[in-house]
Protein backbone atom coordinates (compact mmCIF):
# COMPACT_ATOMS: atom_id res chain seq x y z
CA UNK A 1 0.00 0.00 0.00
CA UNK A 2 2.02 3.02 -1.25
CA UNK A 3 -0.21 5.55 0.68
CA UNK A 4 0.90 4.36 4.27
CA UNK A 5 3.71 6.25 5.65
CA UNK A 6 5.56 3.70 6.42
CA UNK A 7 5.85 2.22 2.90
CA UNK A 8 7.31 5.76 2.27
CA UNK A 9 9.80 5.46 4.79
CA UNK A 10 11.31 1.90 3.38
CA UNK A 11 10.82 3.35 0.14
CA UNK A 12 13.45 6.58 0.73
CA UNK A 13 15.56 3.61 3.05
CA UNK A 14 16.11 1.30 -0.32
CA UNK A 15 16.52 4.49 -2.45
CA UNK A 16 19.10 5.60 -0.26
CA UNK A 17 20.70 2.38 0.10
CA UNK A 18 20.21 1.53 -4.03
CA UNK A 19 22.74 4.98 -4.39
CA UNK A 20 25.17 3.39 -3.00
CA UNK A 21 26.04 0.94 -5.82
CA UNK A 22 26.87 3.79 -7.84
CA UNK A 23 28.88 6.55 -6.03
CA UNK A 24 32.39 6.09 -3.95
CA UNK A 25 32.49 5.68 -0.19
CA UNK A 26 36.12 6.80 0.67
CA UNK A 27 39.43 8.50 -1.64
CA UNK A 28 42.82 7.55 -0.55
CA UNK A 29 45.99 9.40 -1.64
CA UNK A 30 48.82 6.95 -1.81
CA UNK A 31 52.40 8.59 -1.04
CA UNK A 32 53.38 8.42 -4.25
CA UNK A 33 50.08 11.34 -5.62
CA UNK A 34 47.94 8.39 -7.15
CA UNK A 35 44.25 8.74 -6.13
CA UNK A 36 42.07 5.34 -5.55
CA UNK A 37 38.71 5.46 -4.85
CA UNK A 38 36.64 3.04 -2.79
CA UNK A 39 33.82 1.63 -4.32
CA UNK A 40 31.09 -0.60 -3.17
CA UNK A 41 32.79 -3.73 -4.74
CA UNK A 42 36.67 -2.91 -4.31
CA UNK A 43 39.31 -0.42 -4.44
CA UNK A 44 39.96 1.33 -8.14
CA UNK A 45 42.35 3.41 -9.15
CA UNK A 46 41.33 6.59 -9.66
CA UNK A 47 42.94 7.79 -12.97
CA UNK A 48 42.30 4.97 -15.81
CA UNK A 49 39.59 4.02 -13.82
CA UNK A 50 40.82 0.41 -13.07
CA UNK A 51 40.10 -2.07 -10.12
CA UNK A 52 42.86 -2.61 -7.91
CA UNK A 53 41.36 -4.90 -5.34
CA UNK A 54 38.03 -6.69 -5.20
CA UNK A 55 36.09 -6.99 -1.60
CA UNK A 56 33.33 -9.42 -1.75
CA UNK A 57 31.84 -9.21 1.52
CA UNK A 58 30.83 -5.41 0.77
CA UNK A 59 28.82 -6.63 -2.40
CA UNK A 60 26.91 -9.28 -0.98
CA UNK A 61 25.62 -7.43 2.05
CA UNK A 62 24.82 -4.27 0.45
CA UNK A 63 23.06 -6.66 -2.28
CA UNK A 64 21.43 -8.20 0.90
CA UNK A 65 20.13 -4.59 2.42
CA UNK A 66 18.92 -3.33 -0.66
CA UNK A 67 16.96 -6.84 -1.50
CA UNK A 68 15.73 -6.56 1.98
CA UNK A 69 14.61 -3.22 1.80
CA UNK A 70 12.60 -3.69 -1.61
CA UNK A 71 10.86 -6.83 -0.07
CA UNK A 72 10.14 -5.30 3.11
CA UNK A 73 7.95 -3.01 1.22
CA UNK A 74 5.70 -5.37 -0.46
CA UNK A 75 5.34 -7.19 3.13
CA UNK A 76 2.51 -4.78 3.98
CA UNK A 77 0.31 -7.37 4.94
CA UNK A 78 2.28 -8.83 7.43
CA UNK A 79 3.29 -6.04 9.95
CA UNK A 80 5.22 -8.66 12.67
CA UNK A 81 6.79 -9.61 10.12
CA UNK A 82 7.97 -6.39 8.28
CA UNK A 83 9.12 -4.75 11.80
CA UNK A 84 11.36 -7.69 12.48
CA UNK A 85 12.73 -7.96 8.59
CA UNK A 86 12.64 -3.85 9.36
CA UNK A 87 15.06 -4.46 12.30
CA UNK A 88 17.31 -7.02 10.70
CA UNK A 89 17.53 -4.54 8.33
CA UNK A 90 18.94 -1.81 10.38
CA UNK A 91 21.25 -3.97 12.61
CA UNK A 92 22.77 -5.30 8.65
CA UNK A 93 23.29 -1.44 7.81
CA UNK A 94 25.14 -1.36 10.92
CA UNK A 95 27.41 -4.14 10.31
CA UNK A 96 27.71 -2.42 6.62
CA UNK A 97 28.93 0.76 7.86
CA UNK A 98 31.36 -0.80 9.89
CA UNK A 99 32.60 -3.21 7.07
CA UNK A 100 32.77 -0.24 5.51
CA UNK A 101 35.45 1.65 7.88
CA UNK A 102 37.49 -1.43 8.19
CA UNK A 103 37.82 -2.05 4.48
CA UNK A 104 39.12 1.25 3.62
CA UNK A 105 41.36 1.39 6.81
CA UNK A 106 42.96 -1.57 5.59
CA UNK A 107 43.70 -0.16 2.50
CA UNK A 108 44.89 2.82 4.06
CA UNK A 109 47.16 1.05 6.00
CA UNK A 110 48.24 -0.83 2.74
CA UNK A 111 48.68 2.04 0.52
CA UNK A 112 50.80 3.73 3.54
CA UNK A 113 48.07 6.69 2.30
CA UNK A 114 48.58 10.04 3.43
CA UNK A 115 44.82 11.26 3.15
CA UNK A 116 41.50 9.50 3.42
CA UNK A 117 38.52 11.61 2.15
CA UNK A 118 35.17 9.76 3.11
CA UNK A 119 32.60 11.05 0.72
CA UNK A 120 28.96 11.93 2.43
CA UNK A 121 28.19 9.01 0.71
CA UNK A 122 28.92 7.20 3.91
CA UNK A 123 26.08 8.78 5.74
CA UNK A 124 23.55 7.31 3.56
CA UNK A 125 23.24 3.45 5.42
CA UNK A 126 22.91 5.92 8.92
CA UNK A 127 20.20 7.86 7.00
CA UNK A 128 18.45 4.97 5.73
CA UNK A 129 18.72 3.38 9.48
CA UNK A 130 16.53 6.34 10.66
CA UNK A 131 14.19 6.00 8.07
CA UNK A 132 13.36 1.97 8.73
CA UNK A 133 13.57 3.13 12.43
CA UNK A 134 10.79 5.36 11.57
CA UNK A 135 8.79 2.75 9.55
CA UNK A 136 8.82 0.58 12.70
CA UNK A 137 7.34 3.08 14.72
CA UNK A 138 4.40 3.78 11.66
CA UNK A 139 4.07 -0.15 11.43
CA UNK A 140 3.69 -0.60 15.70
CA UNK A 141 1.03 2.19 15.32
CA UNK A 142 -0.83 0.54 12.90
CA UNK A 143 -0.71 -3.00 14.68
CA UNK A 144 -1.82 -1.24 17.54
CA UNK A 145 -4.62 0.51 15.90
CA UNK A 146 -5.56 -3.02 14.28
CA UNK A 147 -5.71 -4.97 17.89
CA UNK A 148 -7.33 -2.23 19.35
CA UNK A 149 -10.16 -2.24 16.89
CA UNK A 150 -10.20 -6.06 17.13
CA UNK A 151 -10.70 -5.73 20.43
CA UNK A 152 -13.65 -3.27 20.59
CA UNK A 153 -15.42 -6.34 18.24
Amino acid sequence: MIQRIQTLYLFVSFILMLMLFFFPLAELLSPEGQIYAFRFDGLYYKEPATLSVRTIPPIILLAVITALNFITIFLYKRRITQMRLSFLNILLMVGYVGLIYFYVSDFSNRLDAKNVSYQIFDAFPFVSAIFTYLAIRAIGKDEALIRSIDRIR
